[in-house]
């Protein structure tokens, strides 16, 4: 029995990084965790307000699937945040950090989509994978992702699939 756990602890420190780099990893998803909702919101205000309509809150919650109070307590966090202005009867308007930040948001989303409709995903699988993933994916991994669509990722994958 002992022998056997001794085996089972030797296999685990095989397979288990350095400590920093392992608690890194976590850190940094707690840290794209915070992020998402406002990244979320900025991007969808962003969208709105670019096909011309407003960003009010009843439009906000239908395209979230949230309530008006969700959405209005967002809101507030945004204005605090500096990333939103309210005005009255109005709707939302994105402050420039909040347009930076939507649009940060928006380029990282096309990379991975890209890549994912690259590797064969269905448009419909990439577009709501994409809405997850961009959210936690490296700059680093993010710049490969980039390097191999330019590099022909989706015709690679097509020729593989005739295999």
């Amino acid at each position: 029995m002992e022998r056997k756990r001794r085996q089972k602890d030797a296999a685990l420190k095989e397979t288990l990084p350095d400590v920093e780099t392992h608690s890194e990893g976590f850190r940094a998803n707690r840290a794209a965790r915070r992020n998402v909702l406002v990244e979320d919101y900025v991007e969808l205000i962003s969208d709105l307000l670019s096909e011309g309509q407003e960003a009010r809150q009843v439009d906000i919650a239908g395209r979230l699937g949230v309530s008006q109070p969700t959405v209005a307590k967002m809101l507030a966090r945004l204005a605090t945040e500096g990333y939103v202005t309210q005005r009255p009867y109005r709707g939302v308007f994105l402050t420039p950090a909040g347009q930076e930040m939507a649009d940060r948001a928006r380029h990282r989303h096309r990379i991975v989509e890209a890549f994912l409709l690259a590797l064969g995903v269905s448009e419909e699988n990439a577009r709501v994978d994409a809405e997850g993933v961009e959210h936690y994916v490296g700059a680093e991994t993010l710049a490969r992702f980039e390097e191999a669509i330019q590099g022909g990722l989706r015709q690679f994958m097509q020729k593989l699939a005739k295999i």
